[in-house]
């Protein structure tokens, strides 16, 4: 698809987005949103910023929420997978420790704690061709970026597994982001040709949720491009006060303005960015005046915005100690969740397997 088509599609899902978030405040029971991510290591402050403070909002609006932990797609990735069952646990502390609470309307799952969702990807293949899965943008750009020349199945097949973690428990409302909108579209070319094929109105086409300003892209501290664990410019949930002013010291800046009011170079701007998250707005507006009137000192910004970042983690990071430290509850809130997830899943196998025609 054209980048202009791309766009077209995403100003689209935004607006309906709007239309969505003034209704979820009215009638939260009326969604349930399916959202989560790929177990590949810790979570980071662009995550917190990015998505997972959002996540925590609806679920505190009272909208019913199923948090997935996408363990099986890591597979695709054969050289990530050894650590898998420490990752999933991490995240499944970094969700709580940010501020989400397991209840009935809440849940926290692994993916592969629910086989029974699975068993709508036989039926869901046959809904697509090699060619429409060869030609999804997301699936292009992972490939490229993993550098993959031999690639398996299980990468090609990535828009059918997210579909079935949608459908399976009628999912209506996905946050995504603008990179995920194509998969968004298959999902929902899902439901249309099963309820074609069977001509029944069985699935109701999932929507994709955009934050509207309430999103943030949290800049790395390399000078470009977003925060992310790869690129090793991230700033963790859970790193302590050292760390963090170790990290933040390091940032890229250059050699000062050289006129008054300029433009803030990309790598400036990015500090700037993180103090608006985790400052105040007078300091943020001191060190802002300091820039504008060419009297900026790096060293005494980013020794406030350490002080900062830490001050904004601290709390995060002793509730990431005290979950660590309590398997027995960790394990409570992956199986009851896991539960409510593969009881959602049998009634929906169930449906589908008496629609296509099978009989018990």
């Amino acid at each position: 698809m054209a980048e202009v088509e791309v766009s077209k599609t995403f100003e689209a899902a935004v607006e309906r987005s709007k239309k969505i978030e003034a209704d979820l405040l009215v009638n939260p029971k009326k969604y349930k949103v399916l959202t989560g991510d790929r177990p590949t290591g810790r979570l980071h402050i662009g995550h917190y910023f990015g998505s997972l403070l959002n996540r925590v909002r609806l679920s505190k609006m009272g909208v019913p929420t199923c948090i997935l932990i996408a363990d099986y797609q890591v597979l695709t990735d054969h050289e990530a997978f050894s650590e898998i069952s420490q990752n999933t646990k991490q995240l499944v502390i970094d969700y709580l420790a940010a501020g989400i609470e397991p209840s009935d309307d809440v849940i926290i799952y692994p993916h592969s704690y629910v086989p029974e969702c699975n068993q709508l990807m036989l039926p869901f293949l046959t809904l697509v061709s090699n060619a429409e899965l060869s030609r999804n943008p997301t699936v292009k750009e992972e490939i490229e970026a993993a550098g993959l020349k031999n690639v398996n199945a299980g990468m090609y097949t990535y828009p059918i597994h997210q579909a079935c973690d949608i459908l399976f428990c009628k999912g209506n409302v996905v946050p995504v982001g603008k990179d995920q909108e194509q998969n968004m579209e298959m999902a929902r070319l899902f439901a249309r040709r099963f309820n074609r094929i069977y001509n029944i109105e069985y699935f109701k086409e999932p929507q994709s949720f955009h934050f509207s300003d309430k999103a943030v892209k949290v800049p790395g501290l390399d000078g470009s491009g977003k925060m992310g664990k790869s690129e090793g410019n991230a700033i963790y949930l859970c790193d302590d006060e050292a760390t963090i002013k170790k990290k933040v010291m390091r940032a890229v800046t250059d050699s000062g303005p050289t006129m008054l009011n300029q433009e803030k170079p990309e790598a400036i701007q990015n500090l700037f960015t993180l103090m608006a998250l985790v400052s105040t707005p007078d300091t943020y507006d001191y060190f802002n005046d300091q820039y504008n009137n060419m009297a900026i000192r790096y060293g005494d910004m980013k020794k406030q915005l350490a002080a900062d970042i830490n001050a904004f983690c601290a709390p995060i990071r002793e509730r990431i100690i005290d979950f660590k430290n309590n398997d027995e509850y960790l394990a409570k809130v992956a199986r009851e969740g896991a539960e409510a997830a593969a009881e959602s899943a049998e009634k929906t196998i169930r449906e589908v397997r008496e629609i296509i025609g099978f009989r018990d």
